[in-house]
């Protein structure tokens, strides 16, 4: 199973992809994650990754994609992976889609989880109390969820026109959004 999952910051999507990864068996894949342990390891892409973000620039798309297919390309996530946090705009799915056909890997479902954006203001002050952020200010948080609206949330059509996309409410207690989440999910061949 290959899924795309979409949703504003705060919307849920790391926790619940956590869950799934258990559930389905497949790695959960975030590119955030993915660009701090290759500058970590210092792997070639590593060290572009780390003299851009030393300059204080947003890495490109080419090397969030190269350290993408590399990971891809790793055994545990030949039975399929959840993308979480990428792609965060239309080029990027393009080019996901590209690599994705080379893979012979496509997508089989985009879950976008659906929250006001007052409630995810709410939850991210609330885990800024708990973890002492101070990234997580209501007006940075609104900030981001204009941003989200604005550059991302139009990816959410771009799986629509295929015929992949469920929106699904990311509202309720973790469990039952996890349960409306499974329900949403492609059924597989036995």
């Amino acid at each position: 199973m290959r899924i795309v999952l979409l949703g504003a910051p705060g919307s849920g999507k790391g926790t619940q992809a956590e869950m799934l990864k258990t559930e389905l068996k497949i790695p959960h894949i975030s590119t955030g994650d993915l660009l701090r342990a290759a500058v970590k390891a210092g792997t070639p892409l590593g060290l572009k990754a780390k003299a851009v973000m030393d300059a204080g620039q947003l890495v490109s798309d080419d090397i969030v994609l190269g350290m993408l297919e590399e990971r891809l390309a790793q055994p545990d996530a030949r039975a399929g992976f959840i993308l979480d946090g990428y792609p965060r705009n239309l080029a990027q799915c393009e080019a996901l889609q590209q690599l994705l056909e080379r893979l012979q890997q496509p997508v089989d479902v985009a879950l976008q989880l659906v929250v006001p954006g007052e409630l995810i203001v709410e939850r991210l002050a609330g885990r800024a109390a708990e973890q002492g952020r101070k990234d997580d200010t209501p007006e940075t948080v609104r900030e981001r969820l204009r941003v989200y609206a604005e550059q991302t949330a139009p990816v959410a059509g771009y799986y629509e026109q295929q015929g992949r996309l469920t929106v699904l409410d990311g509202v309720g207690e973790l469990r039952e959004v996890y349960q409306r989440i499974l329900s949403a999910l492609p059924r597989r061949a036995a």
